[in-house]
């Protein structure tokens, strides 16, 4: 039996994630995109509905693919198997991108 096609992945987007021990959200992709096709693993942004407006966070809305305005929040960073990504909701464009790139560099204590 031929073997399941896996989507492709790519840096920015937003998947559902089954993640173990926290359920079922929403994630951004942080793994810089050369690496993605390599790594069983990926880095990812916990992507919740709650909004405080803090440096590590970065709005998130409708037409990024959600239910709902939410906030991935860079203080919440996964790595996760590929597996648990279960579907592709959309994606950030290079604005957005780049302002989670900071809020990441802040989270991280890098700026």
């Amino acid at each position: 039996m031929p073997r399941r096609q896996r989507a492709l992945i790519a840096r920015g987007e937003v998947w559902d994630a089954d993640i173990p021990g926290v359920g079922r959200h929403p994630v951004v992709v942080a793994t810089r995109g050369s690496a993605v096709p390599l790594l069983s693993s990926l880095v990812c942004v916990l992507v919740t509905s709650s909004f405080r407006g803090h440096v590590a966070e970065v709005e998130v809305s409708v037409e990024e693919g959600l239910d709902r305005p939410s906030a991935a929040n860079c203080d919440n960073i996964f790595t996760l198997p590929k597996r648990v990504l279960t579907r592709r909701r959309g994606a950030l464009g290079p604005a957005k991108l780049a302002e989670m790139d900071r809020a990441l560099m802040v989270a991280l204590g890098l700026d």
